[in-house]
């Protein structure tokens, strides 16, 4: 699989990452431990070699379970594994405050138990209150974390295009996570430049809008009541826009739809989700995008967007009039 360097950290990642969020317990349905690391297993067999995580993804577990993977496999160098974790959520309450040097030290040295790492290669702050982004003492905190080797680099996972242009804007930001994907593209105007301009990398996170793009899913489809995608829809427990990118789930099954037509007009059987994959890491300045799985099935799916050849103009327009038509209007403004 291609890979490309992950912004100021001088690593190597394939272009399909793995988002782990769904290892980590129930807010994407139930994942057995055995499901989980079959997940990881099938990842590495099928080139990708980035995996992103959070402290708080089942408390932990999704770490500990990540943990587990590389000890069986003698660590992330003997497998040539990036892991990439976040920090910040954990905090109770959640603001500005809690993005301090005694608390990264205390999540961070979990998060190095859970991984069972001594240096975790990049940590991510976890789409922390916006002041935080200028908030120099956080980031002071963060250098001397990795003058210390506790982090080799570290990031920001943002939910807006402000946010990122400012986590841009600071020198010692590597890499920058936001949402970005066919019913997502506000980010192409002004953060990828910027980032390319500024030698950042771009991890695109939700690239199936929650599973939409898949097109698995029809007015019918019940999820469990512990996922995201129904606890979440109205933005009931945190940012809108990680659920279904923010689009009204009816509107997003039109536009699935309509995906999934073009897919159909591609040579080589090209599904759905690997057009959506395509689209996004076709797109210049973009790292990698990282979708998740709950198995082996889904890895190898996702990672042979990888091979799709590069979109023509037909096809590029027409997913474009998909998003103008249907999507713009309900989140260009917000995000």
């Amino acid at each position: 699989m291609e890979q490309r360097i992950l912004g100021k950290t001088g690593r190597p990642v394939s272009v399909i990452g793995l988002g782990c969020w769904q290892l980590g317990g129930t807010d994407w349905g139930d994942v057995d431990d055995a499901a989980a690391l079959a997940v990881l297993e099938s990842a590495v067999d099928n080139g990708i070699n980035l995996f992103d995580t959070a402290d708080v993804y089942g408390d932990g577990r999704s770490e500990q379970l990540i943990g587990r993977f590389l000890k069986a496999h003698g660590g992330p160098d003997a497998i040539g594994v990036t892991v990439v974790t976040k920090l910040g959520r954990r905090a109770n309450p959640h603001t500005p405050e809690a993005y301090n040097a005694t608390n990264f030290r205390a999540w961070l040295d979990r998060s190095r138990r859970n991984l069972g790492l001594d240096t975790i290669p990049m940590v991510q702050l976890h789409c922390p209150p916006t002041p935080v982004y200028s908030d120099q003492a956080a980031f002071d905190a963060l250098d001397r974390l990795k003058e210390e080797g506790v982090i080799a680099q570290y990031a920001v996972s943002v939910e807006t295009v402000a946010e990122a242009l400012t986590a841009i804007a600071q020198p010692g930001v590597a890499s920058i996570q936001i949402i970005f994907n066919l019913l997502r593209r506000k980010p192409l105007e002004q953060v990828l430049p910027a980032a390319q301009a500024a030698g950042v990398g771009i991890l695109a996170r939700v690239p199936l809008a929650s599973g939409l793009l898949s097109g698995r899913y029809t007015k019918d489809t019940v999820f469990p009541a512990g996922d995201h995608r129904t606890y979440n829809r109205f933005g009931q427990a945190f940012d809108q826009g990680e659920t279904f990118s923010g689009v009204p789930y009816e509107v997003g099954l039109t536009a699935a739809a309509q995906v999934a037509d073009v897919a159909a007009g591609l040579p080589g059987h090209v599904t759905p989700a690997q057009l959506a994959l395509a689209w996004i890491i076709q797109q210049a300045g973009v790292t990698a995008a990282i979708p998740g799985a709950r198995n082996a099935e889904q890895v190898r799916g996702n990672a042979a967007a990888a091979a799709v050849p590069p979109l023509d103009q037909a096809t590029l327009d027409a997913l474009q009039a998909i998003y103008d038509n249907l999507i713009r209007e309900h989140v260009h403004s917000r995000w």
